[in-house]
């Protein structure tokens, strides 16, 4: 039922793309403005580790006690995932009802799938009490369905790099003015760690507009501790905390933006904007965030079966050359096993840019066209571009089973570790395939 709705909605796309916010804006006066009447909204944008400082955002929030409305996009396996209302995610009567209730307010108007799901979700939120609102960006920003909300109390800004270009522009320094929009006058901003073209951007934009700017690195740090912990240092205070819950070094940075992001709001704002966190609650945020697909261990489930004992299963959605880079950097750790890989992703992404800091780590690697994704690159030419980029055993596979069947195959005499990933679509698939 809920998949009859959301194709309908699906028709109501304008038949050409145009980024803009006069739609969505049309459809919220006709709701009552359900944008103006959120809890305080912490707004999040950039390309890559957005999802990841929303978990950590959330689970922050939700040891602490506090109710956290947040929308997130895309959605792994049930569109479900986007909507979190005060901590909970929708059932399907009730997310039937509201995408109905939205669909008859809109009356056929032509109007984005990302537009129409947006103006659910700020209903959705407005109808229960909550602390928090925290609303990551689909794409962009400036012209993201999100950013109709006039006065959040924060913005964040993750690693901005390369990606979207048919939409946000061919050169860094426009991606980052697009995602730059987001800021709001007198509104601070925690940003991470950026490259030198996209700090130029930002710091000029919030010079324009009167940003404060609270940067990683110069305001904010957060570091591993030699006992396996983490260290973050912000301008009016220091927690020792636990690693991060989410694999991978990169995460450090995103706990870290997010820790940035509490900090301002519980410490700094006067009034604070939520009461001041424990240690433990942080402590216990840390070790509890959950995000799918982010470098996840897969445990149990068919397609880990498959695998011998003593093999590792692991998934990554990432699908940039940026994330490509983050993996990479973290596969230097993985001594311990050869690593082989399982890969897919969609032909309007830059495939040789992905794999070309990470197809030479790859024992061997099998490539897969993403069951159901019209835009999917195929098994053959994903091998191909692997084999352009070092990796000297890529082969096609007919399916993941496949896949991980001949990876065992290739390496039968001791374990391994497979990496799944390229594509959050092909992530999601898998997930649903591993049940």
């Amino acid at each position: 039922m809920v998949d009859a709705v959301l194709d309908r909605l699906t028709r109501l796309h304008p038949k050409v793309i145009d980024l803009s916010l006069d739609r969505v804006l049309t459809l919220l006066d006709k709701l009552g403005h359900p944008q103006l009447r959120l809890p305080p909204v912490v707004h999040v944008a950039g390309t890559n580790g957005k999802g990841s400082t929303v978990a950590f955002l959330r689970a922050f929030a939700e040891a602490a006690g506090l109710r956290a409305h947040v929308y997130t996009s895309p959605h792994l396996v049930r569109f479900n995932e986007r909507i979190r209302v005060a901590g909970q995610l929708l059932d399907d009567a009730a997310l039937i009802a509201l995408l109905e209730e939205i669909e008859a307010v809109n009356d056929g108007a032509p109007i984005t799938f990302f537009e129409i799901t947006t103006a659910a979700a700020f209903l959705a939120f407005t109808r229960t009490p909550a602390d928090l609102t925290i609303l990551e960006t689909g794409l962009g920003g400036r012209l993201d369905a999100t950013n109709v909300v006039e006065r959040p109390v924060l913005t964040v800004l993750t690693p901005i790099a390369m990606d979207h270009e048919q939409f946000l522009g061919g050169r860094i320094e426009a991606i980052a003015a697009e995602k730059a929009g987001i800021m709001k006058r007198g509104v601070p901003c925690v940003i991470a760690d950026q490259g030198r073209k996209v700090i130029k951007v930002l710091e000029a934009r919030s010079l324009e507009i009167g940003v404060p700017l609270i940067r990683e690195g110069k305001d904010f740090f957060l570091r591993a501790t030699p006992d396996g912990g983490s260290h973050y240092k912000g301008t009016s205070v220091e927690w020792t905390l636990p690693a991060p819950g989410l694999a991978g070094a990169f995460q450090l940075r995103n706990a870290g933006v997010a820790l940035a992001a509490i900090e301002r709001l519980s410490r700094t704002e006067k009034p604070p904007v939520i009461p001041e966190f424990p240690p433990a609650a942080l402590a216990l945020g840390m070790k509890s965030v959950h995000w799918p697909a982010r470098l996840q261990r897969l445990s149990k489930g068919p397609l880990v079966e498959r695998l011998p004992a003593g093999w590792e299963l692991w998934l990554d959605g990432g699908h940039n050359p940026h994330a490509a880079e983050a993996i990479a950097r973290h596969a230097r750790s993985w001594r311990d096993m050869p690593l082989m890989g399982l890969f897919g992703m969609l032909s309007t992404k830059d495939v040789d840019g992905y794999l070309e800091p990470l197809a030479a780590r790859f024992h061997s690697l099998r490539t897969v066209t993403i069951p159901g994704e019209a835009t999917s690159l195929s098994a053959e030419d994903a091998a191909a571009a692997a084999t352009r980029h070092f990796c000297m055993d890529a082969a096609p596979a007919a399916s993941v089973e496949a896949a991980l069947d001949a990876l065992v195959a290739s390496h039968s005499h001791s374990p391994a570790r497979v990496l799944i990933c390229g594509s959050l679509y092909l992530a999601g698939k898998v997930l649903e395939q591993n049940g």
